[in-house]
């Protein structure tokens, strides 16, 4: 079913294009007010942003759709996701909103939704909150004396340091070990550092200077390689790059070498199973975890069980499954005995849990397998669908008969973005490459 406003992770959009403007902020927050009013209780609701320059006016038009309907709103300022999760449940709130673009460029914006559980909204909820934000809001606005209060919450920060730091064991420190930090200039810039710092750790920080234009800009888990330069020139123990929200996490070790998220998975894998806190028999990955990790899994007698591409499917698979380990390669990492969501610093505090144990260099500690060769392209497009196409879908065909039953190919159109995504892997490195760009000129021929 294709959808106006809401893609794979909430509502994003270039900000005062037809994707995100004021005007649809605040008929997302009616809405979602109007949907979320539960009963007769003086309903609640949370709003975290990252430290984009749009954010100011997207939270102001967000507060004023749900003051309009009735709703109390509490505002926390910059936030990672996942602490506005754990504090719409804290709270009781009935509705949590992080207003962020994640990963993306600052122009861009997003709001992504909270169920009272602190669980990212289902597709059904979705639809129901798209469908009134078209049909018209006039209907049931709250009388004048049932409008909603805006307060803002001070220590919001220091509650998500204090929450970070519970999940780490209490007879740990991190003394001795120097730790680049990269906060992506995003919404994390405040609490990561304190976090490290309060665990004993001696910290580079990095990306902590956020402007409202220079989120993700050359920095983050999205470009690790400024994390790992650093790493090298300061000769650090570690090295962790966080995105704009923090829901993502990239590591590096003392070489400068990158620990993305499927290395990630199989280190807390390796390590919880081993502790017995290990559910499920396995973690949760996505159609685009490296067969590498697979394999790997297979020899703890463990299993990799495949969800679509998005934290929300890979945690609606945990629950499934009864796992409590799941995530992406990109740096997703779901801690569900901690978190409903991703959460890149509580992530990171588990590998460094490992580190501070074995008092081993993560180079020994965190490669734990040797991924398969994975070519993965980024096809942009204008309007259409080019997966359509019964060129595209030929040259899909033929590239699957090629490859055989020595690798596997992915394509699929970003939930975010107008891309699609051509990602092949397997044994031989040119056999993948070439059945990329075999699909992705397909494609570009089409799109053009």
């Amino acid at each position: 079913m294709t959808r106006k406003y809401f893609g794979t992770d909430g509502i994003r959009g270039r900000t005062n294009t037809a994707k995100l403007t004021p005007e649809i902020a605040m008929k997302a927050g009616m809405a979602a007010g109007k949907v979320f009013t539960r009963g007769e209780h003086r309903h609640r609701v949370v709003i975290g942003k990252d430290t984009r320059l749009s954010g100011y006016m997207i939270e102001s038009a967000l507060v004023s759709g749900f003051t309009a309907v009735g709703m109390d709103v509490f505002q926390f300022g910059p936030l990672p996701t996942p602490a506005v999760a754990m504090l719409t449940r804290s709270l009781r709130a009935d509705l949590g909103v992080m207003i962020t673009a994640s990963h993306n460029p600052f122009e861009d914006n997003g709001i992504k939704f909270f169920g009272p559980d602190g669980q990212k909204l289902s597709d059904t909820v979705e639809s129901e909150i798209e469908a009134l934000m078209d049909a018209g809001l006039t209907q049931g606005l709250a009388p004048s004396a049932r409008i909603g209060r805006a307060k803002r919450i001070d220590d919001s920060q220091a509650r998500y340091i204090e929450f970070a730091k519970r999940t780490f064991p209490r007879n740990l420190r991190l003394e001795g070990l120097r730790i680049v930090i990269d906060c992506a200039n995003g919404a994390a810039y405040k609490v990561a550092p304190e976090v490290l710092w309060e665990l004993g750790a001696d910290i580079v920080p990095m990306g902590v200077s956020p402007d409202g234009t220079n989120i993700n800009l050359d920095c983050g888990s999205t470009a690790p390689q400024a994390m790992c330069n650093k790493v090298r020139e300061m000769r650090a123990d570690f090295g962790i790059a966080l995105d704009g929200d923090a829901d993502r996490v990239v590591m590096a070790d003392e070489k400068g070498n990158v620990i993305d998220g499927d290395q990630i998975l199989a280190l807390i894998a390796k390590s919880w199973s081993k502790s017995g806190k290990l559910k499920g028999g396995g973690v949760v990955g996505t159609v685009m975890s490296n067969a590498g990790l697979d394999r790997y899994l297979r020899t703890l007698d463990l299993s990799l069980a495949r969800s679509a591409v998005g934290d929300r499917y890979v945690l609606e698979e945990m629950a499934k499954g009864g796992f409590n380990v799941g995530g992406e390669q990109s740096g997703h990492i779901i801690l569900s005995d901690f978190s409903t969501t991703g959460d890149g610093m509580i992530a990171a505090l588990q590998v460094l849990a490992v580190l501070a144990q074995d008092g081993k260099p993560a180079s020994e500690v965190a490669h734990l397998y040797n991924p398969l060769p994975q070519i993965l392209e980024n096809v942009r497009f204008k309007k259409g669908s080019p997966l359509d196409d019964a060129k595209v879908k030929s040259s899909i065909a033929d590239a699957n008969a090629r490859l055989g039953a020595a690798g596997r190919i992915l394509v699929r159109k970003s939930g975010t973005e107008p891309l699609i995504r051509v990602m092949a892997e397997g044994d031989d490195e040119k056999l993948v490459r070439a059945v990329v760009r075999q699909i992705a000129s397909a494609i570009e021929e089409v799109a053009a």
